[in-house]
Protein backbone atom coordinates (compact mmCIF):
# COMPACT_ATOMS: atom_id res chain seq x y z
CA UNK A 1 0.00 0.00 0.00
CA UNK A 2 1.32 3.37 -1.06
CA UNK A 3 2.25 5.70 1.62
CA UNK A 4 2.00 8.55 -0.05
CA UNK A 5 -1.47 10.79 -0.01
CA UNK A 6 -2.06 13.95 -1.74
CA UNK A 7 -4.37 16.41 -0.17
CA UNK A 8 -6.47 17.90 -3.38
CA UNK A 9 -10.06 18.20 -4.85
CA UNK A 10 -9.79 15.16 -6.25
CA UNK A 11 -8.59 13.26 -3.26
CA UNK A 12 -11.58 14.89 -0.80
CA UNK A 13 -14.00 14.21 -4.08
CA UNK A 14 -13.68 10.68 -3.17
CA UNK A 15 -15.14 9.57 0.37
CA UNK A 16 -14.51 5.37 0.97
CA UNK A 17 -17.87 4.29 0.48
CA UNK A 18 -18.23 6.24 -2.79
CA UNK A 19 -14.59 4.74 -4.23
CA UNK A 20 -16.07 1.15 -3.72
CA UNK A 21 -19.27 1.60 -5.41
CA UNK A 22 -18.00 3.31 -7.68
CA UNK A 23 -15.44 0.19 -8.46
CA UNK A 24 -18.32 -1.93 -8.10
CA UNK A 25 -20.28 -0.30 -10.74
CA UNK A 26 -17.55 -0.53 -13.90
CA UNK A 27 -17.37 -2.99 -15.91
CA UNK A 28 -14.15 -5.34 -15.37
CA UNK A 29 -12.33 -7.79 -18.14
CA UNK A 30 -12.19 -11.18 -17.24
CA UNK A 31 -9.47 -10.64 -15.37
CA UNK A 32 -11.10 -7.95 -12.95
CA UNK A 33 -9.39 -5.40 -14.66
CA UNK A 34 -10.49 -2.11 -15.79
CA UNK A 35 -8.21 0.23 -18.90
CA UNK A 36 -7.06 3.42 -17.69
CA UNK A 37 -6.02 6.02 -20.29
CA UNK A 38 -3.83 8.94 -19.22
CA UNK A 39 -3.79 12.61 -20.33
CA UNK A 40 -1.51 14.99 -19.95
CA UNK A 41 -3.48 17.90 -18.11
CA UNK A 42 -1.03 20.40 -19.83
CA UNK A 43 -2.41 20.13 -23.31
CA UNK A 44 -4.47 16.85 -23.60
CA UNK A 45 -2.05 15.02 -25.34
CA UNK A 46 -1.96 10.83 -24.78
CA UNK A 47 0.59 9.86 -21.90
CA UNK A 48 0.21 6.16 -21.53
CA UNK A 49 -2.31 3.06 -20.91
CA UNK A 50 -2.55 0.45 -18.49
CA UNK A 51 -5.09 -1.18 -16.49
CA UNK A 52 -6.32 -0.98 -12.85
CA UNK A 53 -7.76 -3.74 -10.68
CA UNK A 54 -9.40 -3.44 -7.89
CA UNK A 55 -6.71 -2.07 -5.39
CA UNK A 56 -5.02 0.14 -8.20
CA UNK A 57 -8.32 1.87 -8.37
CA UNK A 58 -9.05 2.72 -4.62
CA UNK A 59 -5.71 3.43 -3.80
CA UNK A 60 -5.38 6.19 -7.00
CA UNK A 61 -8.45 7.81 -5.65
CA UNK A 62 -7.04 7.74 -2.21
CA UNK A 63 -4.12 9.13 -2.46
CA UNK A 64 -4.56 10.84 -6.06
CA UNK A 65 -1.25 9.24 -7.69
CA UNK A 66 -1.61 6.64 -10.40
CA UNK A 67 -1.58 3.25 -9.19
CA UNK A 68 -1.91 0.10 -11.59
CA UNK A 69 -2.47 -3.34 -11.94
CA UNK A 70 0.75 -4.70 -13.65
CA UNK A 71 -0.04 -7.66 -15.61
CA UNK A 72 3.54 -8.63 -16.30
CA UNK A 73 4.75 -8.76 -13.08
CA UNK A 74 1.15 -9.14 -11.89
CA UNK A 75 1.43 -6.71 -9.06
CA UNK A 76 0.55 -3.32 -7.60
CA UNK A 77 2.25 -0.71 -9.62
CA UNK A 78 2.85 3.09 -8.34
CA UNK A 79 3.63 4.97 -11.09
CA UNK A 80 6.79 6.46 -9.92
CA UNK A 81 7.88 4.42 -7.50
CA UNK A 82 11.29 3.46 -8.54
CA UNK A 83 11.79 6.78 -11.39
CA UNK A 84 10.12 9.08 -9.14
CA UNK A 85 8.20 10.12 -12.27
CA UNK A 86 4.73 10.57 -10.23
CA UNK A 87 1.49 11.34 -11.82
CA UNK A 88 -0.67 13.59 -9.94
CA UNK A 89 -4.38 12.85 -10.50
CA UNK A 90 -6.52 16.30 -11.49
CA UNK A 91 -9.38 14.50 -12.69
CA UNK A 92 -11.15 11.70 -13.87
CA UNK A 93 -13.94 10.46 -16.37
CA UNK A 94 -15.69 6.93 -17.27
CA UNK A 95 -16.96 6.24 -20.56
CA UNK A 96 -20.55 5.56 -21.31
CA UNK A 97 -20.14 1.65 -21.40
CA UNK A 98 -18.43 2.18 -17.40
CA UNK A 99 -15.16 0.04 -18.92
CA UNK A 100 -12.68 2.34 -19.82
CA UNK A 101 -11.29 4.64 -17.56
CA UNK A 102 -9.64 8.75 -18.59
CA UNK A 103 -7.55 10.40 -15.77
CA UNK A 104 -5.83 13.81 -16.44
CA UNK A 105 -2.48 13.89 -14.49
CA UNK A 106 0.01 16.40 -14.12
CA UNK A 107 3.62 13.93 -15.10
CA UNK A 108 6.94 14.54 -13.70
CA UNK A 109 9.38 13.29 -15.93
CA UNK A 110 8.54 10.73 -18.54
CA UNK A 111 5.55 8.73 -18.51
CA UNK A 112 6.76 6.21 -21.09
CA UNK A 113 9.56 3.75 -19.66
CA UNK A 114 11.37 4.83 -22.88
CA UNK A 115 12.53 7.90 -21.35
CA UNK A 116 10.04 9.88 -23.77
CA UNK A 117 7.26 11.56 -22.10
CA UNK A 118 4.28 9.96 -23.75
CA UNK A 119 4.14 6.16 -24.48
CA UNK A 120 2.46 7.22 -27.94
CA UNK A 121 5.54 8.77 -29.58
CA UNK A 122 5.92 6.39 -32.63
CA UNK A 123 3.59 6.56 -35.95
CA UNK A 124 1.65 3.41 -36.66
CA UNK A 125 3.28 3.15 -40.16
CA UNK A 126 6.53 2.52 -38.46
CA UNK A 127 5.12 -0.96 -37.82
CA UNK A 128 5.47 -1.66 -41.54
CA UNK A 129 9.19 -1.55 -41.73
CA UNK A 130 9.97 -3.55 -38.50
Amino acid sequence: MSSLREDTPFTRAFAEPDRIRIWEMLKKDVAGNVCAIVLDDADGAPLMQAYMDREAFLLTLETGLMHYHSRSRSRLWLKGETSGHYQHVVSAQVDCDADALVFRVIQEGAACHTGHHSCFFRDLSELTRA
